[in-house]
Parts: structure tokens; sequence; C-alpha cells
């Protein structure tokens, strides 16, 4: 064998071991990459509201929404429906008796249309509802002609919200009933516990500051990572 036919086999094994070893340096970075982002997924916890579907009664007309009157409901976002005086088949526009409450549970007692101030030709979808020994009403919807558009899915739970969120700790549902929200709360608990928010605008994905009237109380919630991290008191 000569010098050169020697240097040659030479050359060729010493790329073939540099081959070999970029080619299991690689398979060993790609395991690792793999494990680690198993990892991840495994220690980050999944949401179970994701998962929640609460139901729904898709009413299209007077006679479908009656639906309301066969079971009780809950009020999505407190603090944002008003209500008003009901008397002889008559809601009193003129004078608002209140705002319904988070989560406050009403039992329909009837859904009716009502005359809409200003607005000859269209009319108000009304649920009727008693509290305090009194019968009030707040719009769930309008209809013009025979044109109904009615929104009580967005606005009313038809199941108890401590059943389909059953899987919140005792706690947190404690705060929730006392109308306080807690750090480590997330954004659907604080609408729970104190009604409607109002965010700013945000570059930022894993921050958030929301703006809750809370009832003439007004708070200041800064979500991080979708968690309460810092509540004070608003304006």
């Amino acid at each position: 064998m000569t010098p050169e036919t020697k240097k040659r086999i030479e050359l060729a094994l010493a790329a073939g071991i540099l081959v070999a070893g970029l080619r299991t340096a690689y398979i060993l970075y790609e395991r690792h990459a793999s494990q680690s982002q198993q990892a991840e997924t495994r220690e980050l916890p999944l949401n179970a509201d994701y998962y929640i579907t609460p139901k729904k009664l898709y009413p299209y007309d007077l006679k479908s929404a009656r639906q309301l009157i066969q079971q009780p409901v809950w009020v999505k976002e407190g603090y944002r429906y008003t209500y008003y005086p009901y008397a002889n088949r008559h809601t009193d526009f003129a004078h608002e008796a209140g705002l319904l409450l988070p989560i406050e549970k009403l039992e329909i007692k009837d859904v009716v249309t009502d005359l809409t101030p200003h607005t000859p030709d269209q009319r108000q979808v009304m649920a009727v509802f008693e509290k305090d020994a009194k019968t009030y009403a707040f719009p769930i919807g309008s209809v013009k002609g025979s044109d109904y558009q009615i929104y009580s899915d967005e606005m009313l739970y038809i199941q108890d919200p401590h059943d389909l969120y059953k899987h919140w700790p005792p706690d947190v549902w404690q705060s929730i009933e006392e109308h306080q929200v807690k750090p480590g709360m997330n954004e659907l608990q604080a609408d729970f516990a104190i009604g409607m928010g109002v965010p700013d605008r945000s570059s930022d994905p894993d921050i958030k500051t929301v703006h809750y009237p809370n009832g003439d109380h007004p708070l200041t919630i800064t979500y991080q990572d979708g968690k309460a991290a810092q509540i004070r008191q608003g304006s």
C-alpha cells in the first residue's frame, strides 16, 4: 500500500467517524428536546374550566324563550343588567330598580313582550321575576315585526354554577359567596365574585388589567398568567 493510498484511507475513516459522531450527537439532542417538551407538558396543569360547556336553550321566539320558566337561572355577569319594576303587565322603564348581582339565582315567572320607550315599532322581550316580594323584569331581547333577537343564553346559566364548576376548591367558592377576590383566583372566578369587568388594552398576553365596577365599590385586578396577582381599589 502506497503512502498516498494509506493517507486517503485515513482521511475517509476520519470523515466517517466525524459524520457518525455528528449523527449520534443530533440523535441525543432530539431525544433530550423531546423529553424536555414532555416534562413541560406534564408540568403544565390542564385548566378544567376550558372543558365546561354550559347548556343553552337557543330561544328564537316568545314560546321558546319561555323555557326559562322551567328551571332556576343564574346571572352570568353581575352589575351589568338593569331590572325594572313590573306591574299590570307593564314594565316601568322610567325607574331603574337595580342591577342583577353576580351569579344571582332567579326564578323566572314569565317571559313577555313590552313596548320599547321611544321606539314604537319595536318591543322588548322581558323576563319577569320576583325579588323581596316585589315583581320586576329585565330585557333579554327584542322583537321587530316577527324578527326576534333573544340573547338570554349569553346572560343566564340554566345550570347551577356550583355544579358546573364543582372542581373549584371550597376556599374559592367561599370567596365567591362573600363577593371577594383573592390572589390566585382566575378571571372567571373573579367575575363570579364581583361581576363584569372592563379590560385595559395590553400588548403582553401574559399580563391583563381589568377594572370592575363591583356595585360602586370599584376594584382593579392585574392578572399574570391568568391568575390574580395584584388587587387594588379602583376609582
